[in-house]
């Protein structure tokens, strides 16, 4: 006769099985590089920054030191990273059409020999760029979203101000490249006051996203007239504020600005992280004194090829948020932008991304996989096939792994009759009792 098993070895059994299955994301993890362990080699290339700027410590913790540093020339970006005589020869001829920027923050986490580092992938132009001739420069279509100021509206109930085209970095692989141009503008006070009277005069505004470029540029006093005046409009429920500064140049998080966010909650931060070695100890330092004054902090990754389309990549990434108290909020099919076609991945490697993530991961380290529609039609959610089929009240599933069930489907009652129904029953029953 077959010995049954008991419950404790089924159970032993079972928890055996499902730590095989994250072995092999174990095993990956420890190849992948993170921020938070490479210090050493940070260190490395900040000092010979310093010594070249002729500054010191006080200076590089200074964000406005950092962004009046911004390294846009070859000569200085090779006392960081080695160049050879080609690399320098393509920058400068990449110079001419498209504008490339980093602070010397951003630019110290590049590996100084690996061209296909996802720093620098991210951060320094390439020829791709120039040779890349399909693709659109306005594929969201903004143009035609702005009824007011500089305000760009896609949905019923929210809208984003874009307040400057400045960034402490420009992204090789930005939807708003058209507008980084070769010199940094504010938007005008004027602009800017239209946009709020815009807001006032649609009470269907509930959220306002302040973005940019990035919003953080903007000095904390005009950061402060902007929020302010949008707090004081009533129907005004939520304030973001978009920002890759966490990421690029976290010395802008300091507690005069945490202080100023703080008098105008719900406040809420999105940021954009999109490889583990972005997060080292000054971006985990920034993230958590946002957090610490109140602020939800969420990521919007940006699924790049060469960088991150990899699922350990984005499981790894997805964890070190977290642990830094950022939510994984979205990750963002790549936009067909010009000029950056050689980012593109399709959209089966984002599905089997989003379909790694499901089951090996906790669901607050799953976010969800966006394709934004052409022309500024929206966002559009992407996801696996979990929903096999549908019969007269049942459905068929697939799980996480690959079994296969049915669940009951009834169909929806009417609550008030079924519960005067159930009272009804419970009385005659009562009755019969008696």
């Amino acid at each position: 006769m077959e010995e049954r098993l008991s419950s404790r070895q089924v159970s032993l059994q079972r928890a055996a099985e499902l730590a095989g299955k994250a072995s092999e994301y174990l095993e990956a993890k420890k190849r992948i590089p993170k921020g938070i362990e490479m210090q050493q080699a940070f260190n490395a290339s900040k000092q010979k920054l310093l010594e070249h700027f002729r500054a010191g410590e006080e200076d590089w913790n200074n964000w406005k030191w950092q962004l009046n540093h911004i390294i846009n020339d070859v000569n200085t970006l090779s006392k960081v990273i080695n160049l050879t005589d080609e690399d320098k020869h393509e920058l400068t001829v990449l110079s001419q059409k498209y504008r490339w920027a980093v602070s010397p923050y951003y630019a110290s986490l590049m590996d100084p020999d690996d061209p296909f580092d996802p720093i620098r992938l991210m951060g320094l132009p390439s020829m791709a760029e120039l040779a890349d001739t399909t693709g659109e420069m306005d594929p969201m279509g903004e143009e035609f979203t702005n009824p007011a100021g500089s305000i760009t509206r896609r949905y019923p109930d929210r809208l984003i101000i874009n307040v400057t085209n400045q960034c402490a970095n420009y992204c090789r692989f930005c939807q708003r490249r058209r507008n980084i141009g070769q010199v940094d503008r504010h938007k005008s006070k004027k602009v800017l006051q239209e946009s709020i009277d815009y807001i006032k005069e649609n009470p269907e505004i509930r959220d306002v996203l302040i973005t940019g470029g990035d919003s953080l540029m903007l000095e904390n006093n005009v950061l402060e007239w902007l929020i302010s005046s949008i707090r004081a409009i009533p129907h005004v429920e939520i304030i973001r504020l978009g920002t890759r500064s966490i990421v690029t140049l976290p010395q802008r998080i300091t507690p005069q600005l945490c202080s100023m966010l703080k008098k105008y909650h719900p406040i809420y931060i999105n940021t954009h992280f999109n490889h583990p070695k972005e997060i080292t100890r000054d971006a985990k330092r920034a993230a958590e004194m946002l957090a610490d004054s109140g602020i939800p902090l969420g990521n919007q990754m940006v699924l790049l090829n060469g960088v991150n389309n990899d699922k350990y990549i984005v499981q790894c990434l997805n964890h070190e948020l977290l642990k830094i108290r950022v939510r994984p909020y979205y990750i963002f099919h790549p936009k067909q932008v010009k000029g950056t076609s050689h980012f593109l991945c399709s959209v089966d490697e984002g599905i089997e991304i989003m379909e790694h993530l499901r089951g090996r991961t906790s669901g607050m380290a799953i976010p969800t996989y966006i394709i934004n529609a052409p022309g500024g039609a929206g966002k559009t959610p992407v996801l696996p096939t979990y929903l096999v089929s549908r019969g007269h009240n049942t459905v068929t599933f697939r799980t996480w792994e690959g079994k296969i069930f049915k669940y009951k489907n009834p169909p929806t009652v009417d609550i008030k009759k079924a519960i005067k129904n159930a009272r009804k029953y419970m009385r005659e029953a009562d009755a019969i009792a008696e």
